[in-house]
């Protein structure tokens, strides 16, 4: 029968049995589900370890062990009932919340889809109690202070949605991505997971000592690496470096890979709000955002970052799950998120790698001091100008008819002649042992087929894109001299006008001052029509309404800044591009050294333009691994 002809049914309220079943849709989607509720309860009760132990891939067992303060005997029964909990009483503490749960629903929800039962025990009671979920019978038993939670036939009394679950091993590896999502952010605590009587993961606790005289956040530090390390690997400690960084109210710190680190799926990416595992869009466009520069195409970086905000200025009660929030200021966190990233990546990976070799005494120091003998001292902020080049120059590059190439030929002598950073300021009788042990990119030894530099480090060997390298940093000191200026427009004889869509229409109004800084002119001829008077000169023989809906398509979705940089960012990429060194120039040692120092001023030169490598490093032992040397 259609369901128009059916006759009307009445109106009643549903049984709690179904209700609880009804919400249990929403929070328990597979057996993972029940893992993160169970941790987040686990990890709210002040616990350092806790077990799972599972069946099937969950769908048997479900047990989760810890040590935390446990429940008090009157109040296990009270836990399993729908809306029951202790973290919140209030809106203002709601609106405020800094537990993992708060809703009040988990365990119930997870009740009306399975066998459960609960057993706890708190420090000032002699033996422990354990509550039947069905029968509501308590009785004594035997256990150390701590609750075990155990789930047992997942969707016995729902056995159409235990058809959409997967195999066993499947369903094993999501209920692991669960525990691992909270072990990143919870150092201090240990997790065991065992399945089917085998150990499958183990992650022990991090020390962090209270009492201690050493900083607590230093300590925090220190065990959050080693805890990254013990889950994603070695090899994410290794290929990414540290973020910490303060705007406002909203703090940022982790780690970000290196762009040569990224990969082809966005599966090493982990965000976290005020210890909170969550998929947000502002954070992952931000982060995303900080690598515009030096990652392109559709390889994903790598990350782990956690965001400290104030709870008042996040929504965690947007889904059951928990996993999304919103922002009360998106545009804050979102500016908090790209400059932390991309202050971490300016940073010239060959210097990181040069302190921290110092810093742990893994490289001998050159006279006396203490501290590195930097040809430059103060290397990060030291300005690097484009010899020749000035902001008048460009104004030209903004014209109807666009240079094909900066006059870097000409003046590349000039600019990587010997200066502060060359060996040209160091005594003679100790130059070749400064430059191999304070300088990260070592001392040029000579140039390849007219397209690499071959450089000395104290490390070993180190091999340079000698355009790549140019690129860069030609590019960085162009955007840093362009930051005033306007691209220019060029007036169409004849509007070209389009239809428009309310958003298009809106969006053309509130960015008109965004539009104008690119170059593009866009009024309103009617609430459905608009009409593009100007574009940008270099693409003034382009399609002005493919690019007028373009941009306004990318301005409704991001802020207007950061399209405005974007697009100014392509233009100066391609520019730079041109300017540079071309291959089988050949330059001189003393160029080639010049060179080389600026790579080691200048802010992401780790990677050219358009996301390529601009150096590589082949340590001593590679090299001796080559020849078989030491076996």
């Amino acid at each position: 029968m259609h369901p128009a002809t059916q006759p009307p049914r009445v109106i009643r309220e549903l049984p709690d049995e179904l209700i609880s079943q009804i919400a249990a849709g929403e929070v328990v989607e597979r057996p993972a589900s029940v893992v993160r509720e169970l941790v987040d309860n686990a990890l709210d009760a002040g616990a350092t370890q806790i077990t799972l132990r599972l069946l099937a891939g969950g769908v048997r067992l479900i047990s989760v062990e810890d040590n935390g303060v446990g429940i008090p005997a009157n109040e296990l029964p009270v836990a399993l009932k729908r809306h029951a909990t202790s973290k919140i009483n209030s809106l203002t503490e709601l609106e405020s919340v800094g537990t993992m749960g708060f809703r009040g629903e988990a365990l119930a929800a997870i009740q009306s889809v399975s066998e459960l039962s609960v057993l706890s025990r708190t420090a000032s009671q002699d033996n422990a109690m354990l509550l039947d979920g069905r029968s509501g019978e308590l009785q004594p038993a035997a256990r150390a202070q701590g609750t075990t939670v155990e789930v047992k036939e997942l969707f016995y009394s729902t056995p159409a949605r235990r058809k959409f679950l997967k195999t066993d091993n499947t369903e094993l590896a999501h209920c692991v991505e669960a525990v691992r999502r909270h072990a990143l952010t919870r150092p201090e605590v240990g997790l065991a997971i065992w399945h089917e009587g085998k150990l499958v993961e183990q992650w022990r606790a991090q020390t962090i000592d209270a009492a201690s005289d050493e900083d607590l956040n230093v300590q925090y530090q220190r065990a959050l690496d080693r805890r990254l390390a013990d889950v994603l690997g070695d090899d994410f400690l290794e290929n990414s470096v540290a973020v910490h960084y303060q705007l406002g109210n909203v703090t940022v710190v982790g780690r970000a890979g290196i762009p040569d680190a990224a990969r082809s799926r966005a599966d090493h990416q982990f965000a976290y709000v005020n210890g909170r595992y969550v998929r947000d869009k502002v954070i992952t466009h931000a982060a995303r955002s900080a690598y515009e520069d030096v990652l392109h195409g559709h390889r994903q970086p790598i990350y782990a970052l956690y965001v400290e905000i104030d709870p008042t200025r996040v929504d965690v009660n947007v889904h059951p799950t928990k996993i999304e929030v919103r922002f009360r200021d998106g545009r804050e966190v979102h500016q908090a998120v790209r400059h932390a990233v991309e202050n971490a990546l300016a940073v010239p990976r060959a210097n990181m790698l040069m302190a921290n070799a110092l810093q742990n005494h893994e490289l001998p120091m050159v006279g006396t001091s203490s501290s590195p003998a930097w040809p430059n001292a103060n290397w990060q902020q030291a300005p690097m100008p484009l010899a020749g080049t000035r902001v008048s120059d460009l104004n030209a590059l903004w014209q109807p008819t666009p240079r094909t190439s900066l006059p870097a030929e000409e003046q590349l002598a000039q600019s990587f002649a010997p200066s502060a950073f060359s060996a040209a300021n160091t005594p003679a009788h100790s130059r070749q042992e400064v430059a191999l042990e304070t300088w990260p990119l070592g001392k040029a030894i000579a140039q390849l087929h007219g397209v690499y530099i071959l450089a000395e480090n104290a490390q070993g060997l180190v091999l340079v894109d000698m355009h790549a390298a140019h690129e860069r940093i030609v590019y960085e000191q162009l955007k840093t001299q362009i930051d005033t200026q306007r691209i220019s427009s060029q007036p169409l004889l004849i509007p070209a006008t389009f239809p428009a869509t309310a958003q298009e229409v809106a969006t053309a109004e509130a960015c008109a001052e965004a539009l104008q800084e690119l170059g593009l002119e866009i009024s309103t001829l009617s609430s459905k029509t608009l009409a593009v008077r100007a574009v940008p000169s270099t693409l003034a023989q382009g399609d002005a309404v493919a690019l007028a809906r373009s941009v306004l398509a990318e301005l409704s979705q991001h802020e207007a800044s950061t399209v405005v940089q974007r697009a100014r960012n392509e233009l100066l990429a391609t520019m730079a591009c041109h300017g540079a060194v071309r291959a089988n120039r050949k330059l001189t040692l003393d160029e080639m050294n010049g060179l080389l120092r600026q790579m080691e001023v200048t802010e992401r030169s780790d990677q050219c333009n358009h996301g390529r490598p601009t150096w590589r490093q082949l340590s001593m032992r590679e090299l001796d691994a080559l020849f078989l040397r030491g076996r």
